[in-house]
């Protein structure tokens, strides 16, 4: 099981209005973006931006992190032999599979599994 990419989590009432000073800040345009549910993200840099009302975001900030993994479910017998705890299930959604996991400490992430097209064109570049 392999991490491909760790992003930190940005929160915002607008996305365009946060794009600009991130890409001058990282040297990068977006990678991705796309509509979720009732939120907007954009991935830039080592940044994952949460747009939208303050109680849309509220529904993902118990993850402090967003990791790419390169196999969803050998994460998921790594993450169960640590004892931690999925709060989350193994769900689809527009870039993959993703979950989210309590580890033992206390500390909250979710993982996704990117279809392969993303992992060719944003890690494997």
């Amino acid at each position: 099981m392999s991490i491909l990419k760790t992003y930190a989590r940005l929160w915002t009432d607008d996305l365009d209005q946060a794009l600009p000073l991130l890409a001058e800040l990282t040297g990068a345009q977006p990678e991705l973006r796309l509509a979720f549910q009732s939120v907007e993200l954009a991935a830039i840099g080592d940044f994952l931006v949460i747009a939208g009302p303050a109680d849309e975001r509220a529904k993902y900030a118990h993850a402090s992190a967003t990791v790419v993994v390169e196999d969803l479910d050998a994460l998921a017998t790594t993450l169960k032999a640590a004892d931690a705890t999925v709060t989350t299930p193994m769900t689809s959604g527009p870039t993959g599979r993703f979950l989210y996991a309590r580890h033992a400490d206390g500390s909250e992430v979710e993982y996704v599994e990117w279809v392969p097209e993303l992992v060719r064109r944003l890690i494997h570049q």
